[in-house]
């Protein structure tokens, strides 16, 4: 009996590589789900289509390897959007398959029908529509292609009648992947060499790009002497066991990275995209390193340019170079770094209170060296990326690109169905999770035994920080939330809620322990603020016109309470 066109994608994605597929059945999917379960992808049902494809795109990124999703027609894709969105910005390979009303409909206005290549082909790699039998093959191995070589999200739009139909004749398409270096002419480094051997303060400034040009990238700092500041996707490959890293620049950094990047006289990209023009050097030389050209010049005007890969550059420019031996610059952003990052890192004076940083190291300290650790955006991503050490085998996700909320467990659901032996943290605020917590239950239903912890200090608190700075009263940030640690108890999962400090370390070590999903619920310091690594004078004054406000208000306490928790620490 001939296979019909469900039956052929599904075959063609696995020999791709794909192992799971997330979704919700029903309705003009349902010829695609029964192809999956005669197939060996699991099918990873969820309580919200949003989840899905936030899991895909956690498994994707931390695999690299092929991840699915599926959607009914009209609502059911549509619900994917933005968890999908997500994983294209990360460079998750991620393919979905988006079932459509019958073909003989489309256009009619029938009921649930939806035109989603306009809505998909914005962020993604490929996005076409299967309306013929002979198509299926070909058109789901260049999806799947597109999705792993490009690092980004594929669609394929299928009719529902479409599905059961059998081609008369079919090539055997397939998916293929490759490894190939891209190095740069020796006439196309002049400029940078040339640059480099003027000596002065150089810095390295390293994106995502660098993620298999580790040991390139700390050999060429070794040979400048120069520090290697770092963007916040870099941190898992750039931070851990480098005697030149001086970690962030940015709102997420500290002044170790800020002043690095902000007072050299050579910034040195490799593999950056970094967006905020505020904390470029005004007068430095910048050489600009990337594999793709587009991205030459698109964050902050540069002087030199290259094309090539971080690695093969790197390995290049290291054989050419003039050695530096002048280490004082270097060695005064070490000291700034060392001097800031202790200074971030908040203890508790008061054992009523307790600090999101304090929660963090805590967190740092019982974690396993091969933990995966992701965080929901705001506040909490912050912690994360400052106080979470990276290791060789440590990894961390957030939602950096697009900046949603809502994404640090569901992302992590993805990571821990692919490593299902280690250890995977979600670091949620309350708004996030209370978002999406539906899928809870899933965690339940199919016994993954993720661990996650509530930074609860009832608020949107990095919008409440939005206000501030401004000038403005926080104003429509308060949560009544729950005891979260009882909603997950209800739920079916472990829980339990932590208000005092003295609790803290062996409420951690019981969670981490238990062997199924667990739920922590810490209540932290309100009004903890995100301290960048340099105060600007409009924002020192924005924030004392939010304090008199504040005083004229009535709410005298609030900045009695900002002050002591913010400004008078130690």
């Amino acid at each position: 009996m001939s296979a019909n066109v469900a039956e052929i994608m599904v075959d063609t994605l696995q020999k791709a590589g794909a192992k799971r597929c997330y979704g919700i059945v029903g309705d003009t999917l349902n010829h695609f789900t029964d192809a999956l379960q005669k197939s060996d992808i699991a099918w990873v049902g969820v309580r919200h289509e949003e989840v899905g494809g936030f899991a895909a795109g956690g498994e994707a990124y931390m695999t690299q390897e092929l991840a699915l999703c599926a959607g009914s027609c009209g609502p059911g894709s549509l619900h994917f959007v933005n968890g999908l969105f997500d994983a294209h910005r990360n460079g998750s390979p991620v393919v979905l398959i988006a079932s459509q009303i019958s073909l003989g409909e489309v256009g009619s206005q029938f009921p649930q029908e939806v035109d989603q290549a306009p809505i998909f082909k914005q962020y993604s790699v490929f996005c076409e529509t299967i309306v013929s039998p002979e198509q299926a093959r070909r058109m789901t191995a260049h999806a799947a292609q597109a999705a792993l070589a490009k690092r980004g999200v594929a669609v394929l739009i299928v009719p529902g009648d479409v599905m059961t139909q059998t081609p008369e004749n079919q090539l055997d398409y397939r998916t293929h992947q490759f490894s190939y270096s891209l190095r740069p002419s020796a006439e196309a480094l002049v400029p940078a060499v040339t640059q480099l051997n003027k000596g002065g303060n150089i810095t390295i400034f390293a994106g995502s790009g660098c993620e298999d040009a580790r040991e390139q990238v700390i050999a060429l700092a070794e040979k400048l002497q120069a520090p290697i500041a770092w963007t916040s996707r870099a941190k898992d490959f750039m931070e851990y066991d480098n005697p030149y890293q001086v970690g962030m620049t940015g709102v997420y950094g500290l002044e170790g990275g800020y002043h690095a990047v902000a007072e050299c006289d050579t910034l040195l990209m490799l593999g950056c995209n970094f967006a905020f023009t505020q904390f470029y050097p005004e007068r430095a030389s910048i050489i600009q390193i990337d594999h793709d050209p587009t991205q030459i010049g698109k964050r902050y005007p540069v002087d030199v340019g290259i094309v090539g890969s971080i690695r093969d550059t790197c390995e290049a420019l290291s054989q050419v170079v003039e050695a530096n031996d002048r280490t004082r610059w270097l060695e005064k952003c070490q000291k700034r770094y060392a001097k800031s990052l202790e200074k971030s890192a908040n203890k508790s004076q008061d054992a009523d209170v307790i600090h999101p940083q304090e929660l963090t190291l805590a967190i740092d300290r019982h974690a396993a060296d091969n933990a995966f650790f992701t965080a929901d955006t705001g506040s909490v991503n912050v912690w994360m990326l400052r106080h979470i050490r990276s290791a060789e085998q440590r990894r961390t996700l957030s939602s950096l690109q697009h900046g949603t909320m809502a994404n640090a467990y569901p992302q992590a659901l993805g990571v821990q169905l692919a490593h299902p032996g280690r250890q995977v943290i979600a670091m949620c605020g309350d708004g996030g999770l209370s978002m999406l917590m539906g899928d809870l239950l899933t965690l339940v239903q199919q016994q993954i035994p993720l661990k996650i912890v509530v930074y609860n200090n009832s608020s949107l608190s990095f919008v409440e920080l939005e206000q501030k700075v401004e000038g403005l009263l926080d104003v429509y940030t308060e949560l009544e939330n729950p005891d979260f640690g009882e909603v997950a108890r209800a739920m079916g999962l472990w829980g339990q809620r932590v208000e005092q400090e003295s609790e803290l370390d062996a409420a951690i070590r019981q969670w981490l322990a238990h062997p199924g999903p667990a739920l922590l619920d810490v209540v932290v310091n309100p009004m903890e603020l995100v301290m960048p690594p340099k105060v600007e004078a409009g924002q020192v004054a924005s924030t004392a016109l939010y304090s008199a406000k504040a005083v004229l208000s009535g709410r005298m306490d609030e900045v009695v309470h900002l002050v002591k928790s913010n400004f008078l620490k130690r």
